[in-house]
């Protein structure tokens, strides 16, 4: 189910099992995936997620904004779970959803940080110092995701956004308002998806004017 796609260790596999899991013990109360995902739980969601870490493999400190049900927050943790100095911090304002990310943390052993607020809100009172990468999976247009990740890619953070088949679109829609350098690798699930990896963020001036989270 994962060596197809890519090599992960035993131990890795075994924590990715625990987290599966507990997504499908929690999902009737918590609706953490769409239902008809269920099936396909782990191409469509954890291999999906795993791209995340493996596309910027020397990051260590993470942000994930808007983590949800842990795709692919607790997934990029699991893989750093053995990384000496890594950290994933997830930032998700449904209090339901945190509790979930905080036992999915816990029960697999990983190392992260769970932070209950609107991601405005948790970034203006950042006190963890500047992370290597920002991370998003089906949260928003890529726009507002440049506008949402601003503090963090301000340090130098490179952002790594999971985007569907509309990615140009929305690159080009982004570029209106942002400058960044841009690197696409093609989805190993979905060939007509991309992983975006933006770097050297900055807002064109007077771009953002109007534009709220």
């Amino acid at each position: 189910m994962v060596s197809k796609y890519g090599d992960v260790s035993r131990e890795t596999l075994d924590r990715l099992k625990v987290f599966v899991d507990l997504v499908l013990k929690w999902q009737p109360a918590q609706n953490l995936i769409a239902p008809s995902t269920i099936p396909d739980i782990w191409i469509r969601h954890v291999v999906d997620s795993l791209q995340t870490q493996w596309s910027l493999p020397d990051a260590r400190t993470w942000v994930d904004i808007g983590s949800g049900g842990g795709f692919p927050g607790i997934i990029t943790a699991i893989l750093l779970a053995d990384v000496p100095g890594s950290h994933v911090h997830m930032i998700e304002s449904n209090q339901r959803k945190v509790a979930f990310l905080r036992t999915a943390l816990r029960e697999t052993g990983s190392t992260g940080t769970v932070h209950a607020g609107r991601i405005e809100a948790v970034a203006e009172n950042w006190r963890h110092g500047a992370p290597d990468a920002v991370s998003a999976r089906a949260l928003a247009s890529l726009d507002l995701l440049l506008k949402l990740s601003e503090s963090f890619t301000a340090d130098g953070a490179t952002a790594v956004f999971h985007k569907g088949q509309e990615f140009q679109r929305e690159v080009n829609e982004a570029s209106h308002a942002w400058t960044f350098d841009l690197i696409q690798h093609k989805s190993i699930v979905d060939p007509s998806s991309r992983m975006l990896l933006l770097s050297n963020i900055s807002a064109r001036p007077g771009s953002l004017e109007g534009v709220t989270a």
